[in-house]
């Protein structure tokens, strides 16, 4: 009763076009009242959610992607990976996408990616002659494997609320990260040679050492963050404090294009992207309190077992319903309310927790660029000057490639296991 009170009521202020973070604590402590739980549990319950030290490292991460994108980083990873492939066809289209998993190395945003790298790519495929809508979808497209492949936020949440190990799961989203990329930049070649985009010469040798050396100490951001992570020299909270001071250094020392103007307006951005996340992360723990204290998982896991037991099946049946709520909600709301629901579920089907970690989040950044709601197609449709609507058509095949991964690597879990069972489990 409490569950379905919650969600009508969160549904309704939704729709009324309130805040996400509002909707959701307000449905929640409506329900509370309902059962005659004290308001001040409320609260102490919110202020519990966030007294979590792996926590920190999300103001952290956003403020790399910060760093990154205002220190002229940006730029050099894009010229580092044109270079290299600019030759093949779909030219600018594989860099877009190379761009983005180098990057992704650094930010653990799909939003940070969209809103830096995004800025460079687009203006630079619209001068060769890529049309603006493709423009803008392959760049939506290729922002979801920020998240993906580490440093990740959406993990680092995740592991918070599983309760699993974070350099297993920054690990475990390395394969797919690359296969999204290898996804995206096979339907590029192929919507570039029926198009007949053009390509651009072969770079020389010179071109490539002289982007390779400029682009390296961006490129030592990545193995700083994650080698310290991955063999337990550091904490992922360290070794994001670590990465955000060489995020520093690489802009007033090494590029000489940060100053203390925009160190003022990275702190601004970073503490309003990381209150919005927050907020968010507090609010919904109220929801999953109540989910709890209903017995919900144990609820739904029956009921989902009484209709099948097939493993397969049901994992099909998760994927889609996340792939829906991705369509209406907030990717930090998804992973907060439905992980206590499904945890139980993936158990029952000894699903590797690392596993679905990766396949949940992939589900939430496919999400983020599926219509009506999509984050990353709203800025991307604002940056390449067009409409929504041209965009939302041109990101579809993009989303099927990605859908295509999805699976691959639901059923296929040694895509995502492969790497934190060879490299932690030593």
């Amino acid at each position: 009763m409490e569950i379905l009170i919650i969600f009508s009521i969160m549904l309704i202020l939704m729709a009324l076009k309130v805040p996400v973070a509002f909707s959701m604590a307000t449905s929640a402590t409506v329900a509370l009242l309902l059962k005659g739980v004290p308001l001040m549990l409320v609260p102490q319950r919110m202020f519990t959610a966030l007294d979590s030290f792996p926590l920190l490292a999300i103001p952290l991460f956003i403020f790399v992607g910060q760093a990154m994108n205002t220190g002229g980083i940006t730029d050099k990873i894009f010229n580092f990976a044109r270079v290299y492939v600019r030759h093949i066809k779909g030219s600018l289209g594989h860099v877009n996408v190379i761009a983005s998993i180098i990057f992704a190395g650094m930010s653990g945003s799909a939003v940070a990616d969209t809103s830096g790298l995004g800025l460079v790519e687009i203006k630079a495929m619209n001068e060769d002659g890529f049309d603006p809508e493709f423009s803008a979808a392959i760049t939506a497209a290729s922002s979801t494997i920020g998240p993906i492949i580490p440093p990740s936020i959406p993990l680092v949440i995740y592991a918070v609320i599983a309760e699993q190990s974070v350099g297993r799961l920054f690990l475990g989203g390395v394969i797919p990260g690359l296969l999204m990329g290898l996804a995206l930049m096979v339907y590029v070649y192929v919507i570039s040679k029926k198009r007949g985009y053009k390509v651009e010469p072969r770079a020389t040798f010179k071109e490539r050492i002289n982007a390779t050396i400029a682009a390296i100490p961006s490129l030592l951001t990545p193995v700083l963050l994650l080698s310290g992570i991955v063999f337990g020299i550091v904490t992922p909270t360290e070794g994001a404090a670590i990465a955000a001071i060489y995020a520093l250094f690489l802009g007033f020392i090494i590029h000489k294009e940060l100053t203390l103007k925009d160190l003022y307006k990275m702190l601004l951005s970073t503490a309003s992207s990381t209150a919005t996340i927050l907020i968010i992360i507090s609010s919904a723990s109220i929801i999953t309190w109540v989910i709890l204290s209903s017995d919900m998982p144990a609820i739904v896991a029956k009921t989902i077992f009484s209709v099948t037991n097939n493993k397969y099946l049901i994992l099909f049946i998760v994927n889609i319903i996340l792939l829906i709520l991705g369509c209406f909600m907030e990717g930090t709301s998804i992973i907060m309310i439905m992980v206590p629901v499904l945890l139980p579920i993936m158990k029952m089907l000894n699903v590797d927790l690392v596993h679905f970690g990766v396949f949940l989040v992939l589900n939430v950044m496919i999400g983020l660029i599926t219509p009506p709601v999509g984050m990353c197609l709203y800025i991307v449709s604002k940056i390449a000057g067009i409409s929504f609507e041209r965009t939302s058509k041109a990101i579809i095949p993009f989303i099927i490639a990605l859908i295509v991964v999805l699976f691959l690597i639901t059923y296929v879990p040694e895509f995502v296991t492969f790497l934190p069972n060879l490299i932690m489990d030593k």
